[in-house]
């Protein structure tokens, strides 16, 4: 793993020499006495402080020649990162991108490379230390396993996974320390969030309030029989035989003549709900009596002869029944928030602080990374009064927020995926509706407020962004000409 470059030992040439009181009284020789004692204790004490301000974190560790980054409290052998390794690992991400040959030293690809490859190393680090921390081990069975399986799904023979680690640049070691990696994190990420709270019966009691009437309360749904044909006058004779006789073996008999789309069962449709019905057949089966034969109905092309056969008053399932389930999908929430905060806070903020970089090998994971505060990958330009070349895209001044997706945080990707903004909540469907020629207009009045109200949104939304950039294109400038006053170098700053 990490190159050693040694550890400095405690100790000396043996422990103090015991003082040897002193005989001589007098107030001259008790005072020099005195100073003494004063400075040996004001050297100690310095010495003390040094001693824990390095424990804490105060002063910064040097990154030693021929290392690309230090790590303190890393496992044992893996505090220091080499070059070597810097190197391997670079060339890997190379052949891993389907490259040739190296990048453009500068380029755009060379840098995401170069920070992809010690992004690698440190996370490999971080990962084998959490695992230690946590009490997490793995054994060579494990590891002999998940190469077992791997070789299995992915590769026909032997050779073809000698094959792929030539041209991957991998060696076995590497790939059972890669294997190794994996099993760890997955130990982490089912550990770790089975610390969160436990949900409690008030919780439980709240979710199912909050969502009773939309998730635990089913809505009137209605038995029907159902006759359907293109041709109007079979209709009408099956309705004739209907009214004569309504019973099963009647309704079986004529949805066999006269409507085999809907001949099993005898033409019955259960449990038929409101939200799948167009008018008129909406009014005309929730409006009807059971019993009560009902057209015929034009509904598009064809034609249909219904009977209500039963009721199914709308029912609220009770707590007692939706309890388990509502106790698994808030234990789940509360697991995965309890896992995304430890990522970011005992995870990624905790390691970042003891990783200390060299220099051209500083990314935002080490502790003295020092950022521009602005998004990254955001062109220089946009923050220049006068660019010589003017930016294409620029950042928004407002970065909008958007939940990591459910289940999608993990020690490789602290983020997660971001979870996309939804539009906006449909209105009710009967808002604006109305009765005959007032409703026509209340509907036309509400579209025609929401168009204005929507233009009126998007314009008051342009006119703040357009504000906010020429406000900090005004503080830019400002900051540009003090800066050049200050220099008396006529360079522009940013």
């Amino acid at each position: 793993m990490g190159a050693k470059s040694g550890r400095n030992k405690r100790g000396g040439r043996g422990g103090p020499k015991k003082a040897t009181p002193s005989r001589t009284g007098g107030r001259k020789g008790g005072g020099a006495a005195q100073r003494l004692g004063l400075i040996l204790f004001a050297v100690v004490f310095v010495a003390l402080f040094v001693i824990f301000a390095v424990a804490e974190g105060l002063g910064a560790p040097s990154v030693p020649s021929g290392d690309i980054a230090v790590i303190s409290s890393a496992p044992e052998g893996m505090g220091n990162i080499s070059e070597a390794e810097y190197k391997a690992t670079l060339a890997r991400q190379e052949t891993q991108a389907g490259l040739k040959k190296p990048p453009k030293a500068g380029s755009k690809k060379a840098e995401e490379l170069h920070k992809a490859s010690i992004e690698e190393l440190l996370s490999k680090v971080w990962i084998f230390g959490t695992g230690e921390e946590l009490g997490i081990q793995v054994t060579q069975k494990e590891v002999e396993k998940e190469l077992e399986k791997v070789k299995k799904e992915s590769f026909k023979t032997e050779k073809a996974f000698q094959k792929f680690l030539k041209e991957q640049n991998l060696t076995e070691e590497d790939v059972n320390e890669l294997l190794e990696l994996q099993i760890i994190q997955a130990k982490i990420q089912e550990k770790v969030p089975k610390e969160a709270p436990p949900v409690t019966e008030a919780e439980e009691k709240a979710k199912y309030q909050e969502e009773v009437a939309t998730a635990y309360t089913k809505p009137p749904t209605r038995d029907v029989r159902v006759v359907v044909n293109e041709n109007k006058k079979e209709v009408e004779a099956a309705q004739k035989a209907l009214e004569a006789d309504n019973s099963e073996a009647s309704w079986k008999k004529v949805t066999k003549k006269y409507s085999p789309t809907t001949e099993a069962n005898g033409g019955l449709q259960k449990e038929i709900s409101e939200e799948f019905l167009q008018e008129p057949l909406k009014k005309d089966i929730f409006s009807a009596k059971p019993g009560e034969l009902i057209g015929p109905v034009k509904q598009a092309k064809s034609y249909l002869l219904l009977e209500v056969v039963k009721l199914h008053p709308e029912s609220v399932q009770p707590f007692s029944e939706v309890k388990t389930t509502i106790a698994s999908t808030l234990t789940q929430e509360k697991e995965q928030k309890y896992f995304s905060e430890w990522v970011s806070r005992d995870y990624q903020a905790k390691w970042s602080a003891r990783t200390q970089c060299a220099s051209g090998f500083v990314i935002e994971n080490c502790a003295n990374y020092k950022g521009s505060g602005r998004p990254t990958g955001a062109a220089a330009s946009c923050y220049e009064a006068n660019p010589k070349k003017p930016p294409t895209e620029c950042p928004a001044p407002v970065t909008a927020t958007s939940p990591a997706v459910p289940g999608s945080v993990s020690l490789s990707k602290p983020e997660g995926e971001r979870k996309p903004q939804g539009p906006l909540a449909p209105k009710p469907a009967n808002e604006g509706k109305g009765k005959g020629k007032e409703g026509a207009e209340g509907a036309e009045g509400a579209a025609g407020g929401e168009e204005e109200g929507s233009a009126a949104s998007q314009a008051e939304t342009e006119a703040a962004v357009k504000a906010a950039e020429e406000a900090a294109a005004e503080a830019s400038e400002e900051s540009s000409g003090k800066e050049s006053s200050e220099e008396g170098s006529g360079k522009k700053g940013e």
